[in-house]
């Protein structure tokens, strides 16, 4: 099996170093931006666009001019990246298929700065090679396993950080566990699994909170551009960087136990843009408890479900297990004993009463047992037919084994 896994690691920089690098970046996003103008120009005149081709030809132009001879100073390869990556978000942008589609947006100063070498790297035990800048020192924190492909340098929150991207070859292996197990995602419960274990939430953001409403407020004090405006927003970003790192720390290590003793996982297919939509509403039509949901989307926002599934998954594939996912519909209300479905099933967050067989257990617990069950029925019969019937949620004594539904019973019209 070939996989691609990435290292990433803080760079020892100093203030020629630091110059070098933001150079680098710099020019990146002065590419970027050019393009990206000529572009827009051409959007309003409706002309074709500039695409990558090109964009490689007007590059060649540039460095050969006095005007903008400091392109030459800079490694032609990150340059040509950043076309490659404007090309492709313009074929995102004008792509039917492609969900979320918007067209590309032009790039700030010092604000996600970063550059991308596809090959010409090198590594030397705690020091790596950058085309045009050098060997750097980095903080080697483990050892790099694999051929390297590409490295990307990044500037977050006053540091830089190299990504290296290698590839490697691992043997096809089975999953030296033989259970499995059904999770459910919440916020009171970070996770709750099938087989009785819960995993409490951090919460980093709201943790952090109030430190950085303040800091924010400080920002907002002082006068825009000048230096202490600039000091104080660096502490922002090293704050939002500390929750990040929070988050990402919490979900690794809680996927990296599931998927070592669990070799098959089921989890609900949730659709976080939507649970997590404002409730603001419109001038004419204004939302109802705004107040509330708003303190909700945060709150699950603040989880990281979709970058927790996400680490399952690859993580489950190289160890040679499975996440499956199955439709969400109705799990915390139906029980898991008998498979009555109804919301008075749940009188309260935490407890789950069965109005039918009077089955009690945590409401947590209960929906987790409810998405392994499912998820079995997936793995049976398939996900494609399985998901339609699930819209109907079937009401009987299971006792393991889901009750067969025709379509006419369930509701649904011939085809």
């Amino acid at each position: 099996m070939l996989i691609r896994k990435a290292y990433r690691f803080r760079l020892k920089t100093n203030p020629v170093l630091e110059q070098k690098l933001f150079r680098h970046a710099g020019c990146c996003r002065w590419i970027w931006n050019q393009i990206w103008r000529m572009n827009q120009r051409r959007l309003d005149a409706k002309q074709p666009l500039i695409w990558y081709q090109e964009a490689a030809y007007w590059l060649t132009l540039w460095k050969q001019s006095e005007e903008y001879g400091f392109l030459r100073k800079v490694h032609s390869q990150p340059l040509q990246q950043v076309l490659k990556d404007l090309d492709r978000a313009y074929r995102d942008a004008f792509d039917k298929d492609q969900p979320l589609k918007r067209l590309p947006r032009k790039k700030r100063k010092h604000q996600h700065a970063s550059f991308r070498y596809p090959q010409g790297v090198k590594l030397d035990n705690r020091r790596i090679y950058l085309p045009k800048i050098g060997w750097v020192g980095f903080f080697k924190s483990r050892e790099v396993e694999g051929k390297v492909k590409n490295a990307t340098v990044s500037w977050r929150a006053g540091h830089w950080y190299v990504s290296v991207q290698v590839e490697q070859e691992l043997p096809e292996s089975v999953h030296p566990s033989t259970l499995d197990v059904g999770i459910d995602l919440g916020v009171a419960n970070f996770a709750s699994l099938s087989n009785g274990i819960t995993y409490d939430p951090i919460s980093p953001y709201r943790k952090y909170q109030n430190q950085l409403a303040r800091a924010q407020r400080a920002l907002n004090r002082k006068v825009k551009f000048s230096e202490n405006w600039k000091r104080q927003k660096r502490r922002i970003q090293r704050l939002h960087h500390k929750i990040a790192c929070c988050r990402q720390d919490f979900l690794h290590k809680i996927s990296t136990t599931i998927s070592e003793n669990q070799a098959v996982v089921f989890v609900e297919d949730l659709k976080v843009r939507n649970m997590s939509r404002s409730a603001a509403g419109t001038l004419d039509e204004p939302g109802r408890n705004v107040r509330a949901k708003a303190g909700l989307n945060r709150s699950i926002l603040d989880q990281g479900w979709s970058e927790f599934v996400r680490q399952l998954d690859y993580k489950l594939q190289w160890k040679g297990g499975w996440l499956v996912k199955v439709p969400a519909h109705h799990t915390s209300q139906e029980c898991a004993a008998c498979g009555h479905t109804s919301p008075d099933n749940r009188p309260s967050q935490a407890v789950f009463h069965c109005r039918a067989c009077g089955h009690k257990e945590h409401a947590d617990i209960n929906a987790a047992k409810n998405i392994r069950a499912r998820g079995h029925r997936v793995l049976a019969c398939g996900g494609n037919g399985i998901a339609r019937l699930l819209k109907q949620e079937p009401v009987g004594n299971r006792e393991g084994v889901p009750p067969v539904v025709s379509p006419e019973a369930a509701g649904i019209p011939p085809l």
